[in-house]
């Protein structure tokens, strides 16, 4: 599964940004015909403003994806230690690019469901787009958390199941079976029981078939 979904992210990365920037025409068709018109770009705006602009500690990004819609924020938060992580090595490869020249960021090509870090090493855990694609969806809810300190923030978004039927339809019919997207998937009530079992306390939007969040250990 996990080489699956490598390759498919290999494959899609021409195209990748372009979807979510909305870049093309036939990039606006996709996101209004089958995603109700969500916006990518003001879901990142809304994650991206949890965090303070003179925000100085450290920050686990998973899965860091093309960095996007983040490289803007993690150039100016200079005082900060980022690390970027990505299964992906081609997706990893176009962050270090777009990043490149920034010393108070590292990347890191591993496994969302088996950090390599001590616990608590974090004091934010941003992933955005990630969890729908991450095949061991427990395993990534338990290991976001173990690397965030007490008192830190787990910040992000992700799609969800049972706001569009013709968005369930695209994900079960053409993203899963291509390896974007990995099931199962929860619905927004099913992702608010989980962050609140694992979290002191949780903040949950949706926009369309997208929930994001941001909660505290």
């Amino acid at each position: 599964m996990k080489d699956k979904i490598q390759q498919a992210y290999k494959a899609s990365k021409n195209i990748y940004d372009d979807v979510l920037t909305q870049g093309s025409f036939f990039s606006r068709l996709y996101i209004r015909l089958f995603w109700s018109g969500t916006d990518d770009r003001e879901i990142a705006r809304s994650v991206l403003s949890c965090i303070p602009a003179d925000f100085g500690g450290a920050l686990l990004d998973v899965p860091v994806g093309t960095a996007v819609f983040t490289a803007q924020a993690w150039r100016g938060l200079n005082n900060a230690s980022i690390t970027c992580l990505d299964h992906s090595r081609d997706m990893l490869a176009e962050a270090r690019a777009r990043l490149s020249g920034c010393r108070h960021i590292s990347f890191v090509q591993g496994d969302v469901g088996a950090l390599p870090f001590a616990d608590g090493a974090f004091d934010i855990v941003f992933s955005m787009n990630g969890f729908h694609a991450f095949p061991d969806k427990e395993k990534a809810f338990s290991e976001t958390a173990r690397v965030l300190k007490p008192g830190g923030a787990f910040i992000g978004c992700f799609y969800i199941r049972g706001k569009s039927k013709i968005t369930d339809l695209l994900v079960k019919c053409v993203l899963a079976k291509k390896g974007w997207f990995t099931p199962p998937f929860q619905t927004e009530e099913e992702l608010r029981r989980r962050l609140t079992q694992i979290y002191r306390t949780a903040q949950l939007h949706t926009d369309g078939s997208i929930a994001w969040f941001r909660c505290v250990k």
